[in-house]
């Protein structure tokens, strides 16, 4: 049996994840000068201006508006006329502590008050998370969600090296892939729209972006004379950034998971320090479910996680493997018990997530990249 299946990526000049990349350099910048802080930061952008808010308790003081204007920068921003300048654009404050009744919950769990003397944080928070993988790609991610990222790459970096000197930072990228049996067999739609400077050439555009960005980055056996190209469909993508649509933190979750292809819990990433379990539990889910993939006990995993605010063990774990299991789920679900530590600090710990790590998972997805310590592979 045929079937489509559809993921989308966008680049980090998109306003939401031009949001959420000033919300993980806020933090990277307070985990440099104090580990143990406690950030939940929110960016809001759009027409000139950037707003950010939220809760945040550290020791230390970070200049927030010379991080978020840097960012900006490094995005690429700088025409308040078609987007947003990263030197007049404003840029409000209003930052609070971490309110005390949810403190009282993560310095000390639960379990600790009752007795158990696990010595571990609570939860910052309730909440389900859920972890994906699948054999469709070496990175043991979802054919089509890897594509898409790797489009949006492939786009910025065009742009960065001038190799095509006339686009601008916004855009994203879809990508339609043709499964047949449960196999991805053929690209057969991809659609990308990046925004340019007023005076390009839109035919000369598209031709571009199909040989320099589509047919360098996507494996030619993918591609067929049937495989369609919607390039600026709309034509004209001039107004971008948070000038042409407003932004946000945590709006592009899909992007930031399995691009639709698997379930996700509702909780975003960016901008939370890890004893937020909307993050860490989500990169621990991922991994177990990797690593249940890699060590040959199926195709394909699926991990939820469930948590309440102020205990620190799940309060439910469930392993899907869809029927591809090489050993009973029963067998995974005790492996997968006795070898992780499935407490805040203890997935803290293992990772080491209170390092300023967070500012290269912004963009082009958090799961699928070697270097993060969540796509390790290891025998259990």
């Amino acid at each position: 049996m045929k079937k489509l299946f559809t993921s989308e990526s966008v680049t980090e000049g998109h306003p939401d994840k031009l949001c959420d990349y000033i919300s993980d350099s806020i933090l990277d910048s307070y985990l440099r000068e104090d580990k143990d802080a406690r950030v939940a930061c929110e960016t809001i952008a759009g027409k000139g201006e950037i707003f950010i808010t939220g809760e945040i308790t550290s020791k230390t003081n970070i200049d927030i508006e010379k991080v978020a204007r840097e960012t900006i920068k490094e995005v690429g921003y700088e025409n308040s006329k078609f987007d947003i300048d990263y030197k007049t654009c404003n840029i409000r404050i209003n930052i609070s502590k971490q309110s005390p009744d949810i403190a009282q919950g993560v310095n000390k769990s639960l379990e600790d008050k009752e007795g158990e003397n696990i010595e571990s944080e609570g939860a910052g928070d309730q909440g389900i998370m859920f972890g994906f993988a699948c054999n469709e790609t070496q990175e043991l991610m979802p054919l089509p969600i890897l594509l898409a990222h790797k489009l949006t790459k492939k786009l910025a970096q065009v742009r960065k090296d001038n190799i095509i000197n006339y686009l601008r930072p916004d855009g994203k990228a879809q990508v339609t892939v043709e499964y047949e049996d449960e196999k991805p067999m053929r690209i057969d739609t991809i659609v990308i729209s990046t925004q340019h400077l007023e005076n390009a050439d839109l035919k000369q555009l598209k031709e571009d972006i199909i040989e320099k960005v589509i047919k360098t980055t996507i494996p030619k056996e993918l591609l067929n004379e049937d495989t369609r190209y919607l390039i600026n469909p709309t034509g004209r993508f001039v107004i971008g950034g948070p000038l042409g649509d407003s932004g946000l933190t945590g709006r592009k979750i899909i992007v930031d998971t399995y691009g639709g292809y698997a379930r996700h819990g509702g909780g975003a990433f960016s901008g939370k320090d890890a004893t937020k379990v909307d993050r860490s539990a989500s990169y621990m889910a991922r991994f177990i479910a990797k690593n249940i993939v890699a060590n040959g006990y199926a195709t394909k995993c699926e991990i939820q996680l469930a948590y309440s605010i102020g205990v620190a063990k799940p309060v439910s774990i469930y392993v899907n493997t869809y029927g591809t299991n090489t050993i009973p789920e029963k067998d995974i679900m005790e492996k997968v018990k006795n070898k992780f530590i499935l407490t805040p600090r203890g997935i803290i710990n293992y990772f080491g997530l209170q390092r300023p790590i967070y500012r290269q998972t912004t963009n082009y997805g958090h799961f699928g990249k070697e270097n993060l310590p969540w796509e390790k592979i290891i025998k259990f």
